[in-house]
């Protein structure tokens, strides 16, 4: 592999995992982050997560994207709404999934990904 490509690799791992990080400190649950660079063209990561409610995943989207952008990275793309149980944030290198019990429970992206390698599984 070329150095160029370990680096750009072991970035995306620290953004992936300070995005889970920043999850677990704001209370976030049942939290997973996917290698998922081997079946996937488009990103390196998902990190996925589930608010307990809709309050929450608002504070959850606002802080992370706050949070990173106080580090100097910002997305290329949040989509979805706290309203419906579902937000996507787009940095990049990593993708991050938010959901409500349901949502998560319904798009089950971890089977959907299962090619993926689970990196980090936080309860």
């Amino acid at each position: 592999m070329r150095d160029a490509t370990r680096r750009r690799l072991l970035e995306s791992a620290e953004l992936a995992q300070r995005i889970a990080d920043l999850l677990s400190d704001r209370q976030a649950e049942d939290i997973v982050l996917m290698d998922i660079g081997k079946v996937s063209s488009f990103t390196d990561y998902f990190v996925v997560a589930t608010a307990t409610n809709q309050r929450q995943l608002g504070a959850l989207v606002d802080a992370l994207q706050r949070d990173l952008r106080d580090e100097g990275l910002r997305p290329i793309r949040t989509e979805g709404a706290p309203d419906s149980g579902w937000v996507l944030i787009d940095f990049g290198d990593a993708v991050v999934h938010l959901f409500g019990p349901e949502e998560r429970a319904y798009y089950n992206l971890e089977e959907l990904w299962a090619q993926g390698v689970s990196v980090v599984h936080m309860q």
